[in-house]
């Protein structure tokens, strides 16, 4: 089955989609240098499945991952973006789509993933929303439905990308780390503690992840108006 063509929905979240707005910019500049740095993290193979996550919120993972995506697709890589935040989720937001079915639908088995994901402005970058909120999100990312998406997505697409929520949060985000071929750690410049990052990765450690590296968000260097994203390997 095909996958739906971009359904000419306006981008209204100019913010927090610059790659895809402004891709001359040097913030978009960053996110490709990030893309760079995580096709050199592994030489053997492409990284297939990398989720996104932080600390705690507001650190500006949902913004990393979705600006990732863009670059990506700017690449011509295929690229399904998942929003696997299912207690707060704002994939659909950034997007300005529904979220009336999604990845708890799909898991579900209420829809088919096929008719589930959503096409976006930007050619082979497509969505798939986090759907109605569930009253058990870890149970749903632990069972075998997850596992038959990822191969169902991998079929599909070059690259997945997951939008987790915060791993201090809930478990959910070890529950993806230990699925995903890859992890980026989003800290805050001056709002994340040390104590907390050092914590987050031996979360991700114990869940068996490969965290790929760290993106170091909302540095602001001196004599320049921009705001540049890191990427720490």
């Amino acid at each position: 089955m095909a996958l739906k063509k971009n359904n000419n929905k306006t981008i209204t979240n100019k913010r927090n989609l610059v790659a895809m707005i402004d891709s001359k910019s040097p913030i978009s500049e960053q996110y490709r240098t990030i893309r760079t740095n995580i096709q050199y993290s592994s030489v053997d193979h492409d990284v297939k499945s990398l989720m996104v996550t932080s600390t705690g919120p507001g650190e500006g993972k949902s913004t990393t991952v979705a600006n990732l995506a863009v670059v990506f697709a700017q690449q011509g890589k295929k690229v399904l973006l998942i929003d696997a935040d299912l207690r707060k989720p704002t994939v659909h937001y950034t997007f300005n789509q529904s979220n009336t079915s999604g990845l708890t639908s799909v898991l579900t088995k209420q829809v088919d993933l096929v008719k589930a994901v959503l096409g976006t402005e930007e050619e082979n970058l497509y969505i798939l929303t986090s759907g109605p909120i569930p009253p058990n999100p870890a149970e749903l990312l632990s069972s075998r439905a997850m596992e038959q998406f990822f191969h169902d997505a991998e079929a599909l697409f070059d690259i997945i990308l997951f939008d987790t929520p915060p791993v201090l949060a809930v478990t959910d985000a070890q529950i993806l780390a230990n699925k995903c071929e890859g992890t980026i750690l989003v800290v805050s410049s001056g709002k994340t503690e040390k104590e907390m990052v050092v914590k987050a990765k031996e979360l991700l450690d114990a869940a068996q992840s490969k965290l790929l590296g760290v993106v170091l968000n909302n540095k602001k260097l001196q004599n320049n108006n921009y705001y540049y994203y890191y990427g720490a390997k």
